[in-house]
């Protein structure tokens, strides 16, 4: 089930206000041109911010989230409908791959951003969202997914950061937000936010819990699962705090 974040139909329009300029989105979309990527997946879309900018550059576009709010404010964001946006996880790709692609077609290039790749907590929930990226991709296609190095300890800057935030949210009103780590018990981080709507003092709270991987470990597992690890690079918008994985599906399953 997602986090309520995404799901909750009041928090779901708020999320692209707090989330801020999504500057480092540019560079994947300069991935994709460098990988010649037409025909591209993004998993876990979110609210589309990523998938718009692919649609805007001439690709064809297909976002996957569980969560129906999310999809919503993202389908808002596309009134021509040049987007494909499915309801679903990991399981769903397995089957929208075998249901919409013929024999040896497939997307180029699939896109794991934000804290995608770390949602999957167990290594049988990772697993099984690698399996479906990799039927959805064509043979030879791309993943490339961002995470967080756990050695910077990310969760140390969250503790530290209890100042609330106050937005005034486009249509919504003003809305505070504050942040809480629950619980650190690693490779697993728990954190909650807590939004309080100042128009009418609701107060709405979101657990969500991310995997923190090490570089060996996620290396291991792509190639369990049928990829190769083609560069490890910095994200643009932390550089030295996270991975950015590019690899390359070589293995039919």
């Amino acid at each position: 089930m997602p986090d309520a974040l995404f799901a909750h139909p009041r928090l779901a329009p708020v999320y692209d206000a707090f989330d801020g300029d999504r500057d480092d989105l540019a560079a994947y979309v300069a991935i994709a041109g460098e990988l010649g990527a037409d025909r591209v997946l993004d998993v876990g879309c979110g609210t589309g911010c990523l998938a718009i900018l692919l649609a805007d550059s001439g690709r064809t576009v297909v976002g996957v989230d569980p969560a129906e709010a999310s999809l919503d404010v993202a389908r808002s964001k596309d009134p021509g409908g040049r987007i494909t946006w499915v309801h679903g996880d990991a399981r769903l790709m397995v089957e929208f791959a075998a249901s919409t692609t013929a024999p040896g077609a497939g997307f180029d290039l699939a896109v794991m951003t934000g804290n995608v790749a770390q949602v999957f907590l167990t290594d049988d929930d990772w697993a099984r969202a690698l399996r479906g990226v990799h039927a959805a991709l064509r043979p030879g296609g791309h993943l490339v997914f961002e995470t967080r190095r756990p050695e910077r300890r990310a969760w140390a800057e969250w503790a530290a950061d209890t100042a609330p935030l106050t937005l005034d949210v486009p249509g919504i009103g003003p809305v505070e937000r504050r942040l809480e780590v629950t619980d650190v018990s690693l490779p697993l981080v728990s954190f909650r936010y807590i939004y309080r709507f100042l128009t009418d003092g609701a107060v709405l709270t979101s657990d969500s819990t991310l995997r923190f991987r090490e570089r060996d470990e996620l290396e291991r597992s792509m190639a369990d699962g049928g990829y190769r690890v083609l560069d490890v690079r910095q994200a643009p918008d932390r550089p030295e705090r996270e991975f950015v994985f590019v690899a390359q599906r070589v293995i039919s399953r």
